[in-house]
Order: C-alpha cells, then sequence, then structure tokens
C-alpha cells in the first residue's frame, strides 16, 4: 500500500481490477449480443409469423444486449465508482469480505443472468422459426419442460445478484457513517 493519503488498500484495487474488467468483458459481450440480435432476427420471415409474433420471438434476445451493458457493465462501473468515491469521501474501509460478496457473488451471478436470458431468447426464436406458432407451447417446452429446474435457476440467479450487491451496498452505507482515521 502506497504511504500517499488516498492510496487504495490492496484488496480494494484488486476488486476495482475485477469490476473494470469484468465491465469490460461485457461491454464486448453486449457489443457482440447486438450483432447476434440483429442477424438472428433477420433470419425469422415475416411470412413464417405474424408481426406481434414476430416481435415476442425477437424481443428476448433485443433485450440481452440492454441487460448485458447495464447489469454487466455500468453496474460494475458504478460499484467501482461508488468505492473510489466512498473513501475519498472520509468513508472508512471496507472489509475484504465485503467485497468479496461484489465480485464473487453479484458478477457470477450477473453472468449467469444474461446467459439464461441468451439462451430464453433464442429458445423463443429457434421454436418460431421451426414452426410452432403458440407461445404458450414454446414456454412450456422451455428447460425441456422443467419447470421446477427453470424456476430453481432463475431464482439462483435473482437472489444471487441481490445478496451480492445488497451486502455490497449495505457495507458501503455503513461505511459512510463512520469517519475514517486520520
Amino acid at each position: 500500500m502506497d504511504s500517499t493519503p488516498h492510496a487504495l488498500p490492496a484488496h480494494y484495487a484488486s476488486a476495482i481490477r475485477t469490476l473494470l474488467r469484468y465491465a469490460i468483458a461485457m461491454t464486448l459481450f453486449a457489443l457482440l449480443s447486438g450483432v447476434l440480435f440483429q442477424e438472428s432476427s433477420k433470419q425469422l420471415d415475416y411470412s413464417e409469423a405474424p408481426p406481434g409474433l414476430r416481435l415476442e420471438a425477437v424481443l428476448g434476445l433485443a433485450l440481452v444486449h440492454g441487460h448485458a451493458l447495464v447489469v454487466g457493465a455500468l453496474v460494475p462501473l458504478a460499484m467501482a465508482g461508488a468505492l473510489l468515491l466512498a473513501r475519498r469521501a472520509g468513508g472508512s474501509e471496507l472489509a475484504p469480505r465485503t467485497l468479496c460478496w461484489l465480485t464473487r457473488g453479484y458478477l457470477p451471478f450477473a453472468a449467469v443472468t444474461v446467459l439464461l436470458m441468451l439462451y430464453k431468447g433464442y429458445h423463443v426464436l429457434l421454436w418460431v422459426r421451426l414452426g410452432e406458432l403458440d407461445l404458450a407451447a414454446v414456454d412450456r417446452a422451455y428447460f425441456g419442460g422443467l419447470l421446477p429446474l427453470r424456476h430453481g435457476l432463475y431464482a439462483l440467479a435473482h437472489v444471487g445478484m441481490a445478496g451480492g450487491l445488497g451486502v455490497f451496498v449495505v457495507g458501503l452505507w455503513r461505511s459512510l457513517r463512520r469517519a475514517r482515521a486520520a
């Protein structure tokens, strides 16, 4: 650790590097998913599906692009910035374990969430391209019709994201209540 007044603890620097790398990777993924959406949606001919069904078939893939940017890039960048700003504002140091909740809790579950969205987007699109025009049937076939698996994976991903981010945000809030020792 540097002896300058605003030097970051080693676990802060490590967490910020992890957050930045993750944000960069997810930005690239978001850009790629935007291209995949454009190219995949072109493959669904308007004659294969009525306009409303076509929108439903491609909407899931369209949402992946935005969610990857927000959940995977903007939130981690905001949390890295919040770490720096809290230290500069005199907040006390967060424990390494609190930062682990962010980097080893939120980040992996955010990736799982985006991958689940990608899987669902392609599931719907491909089923409609194969001629299934009943969205209820497409939905029933999701995850091979295993509804408990579907609900379990979505619950795990969202609770994991919320838990990791929640522990970090509460820790950050508490650090701002205590003045850092001079």
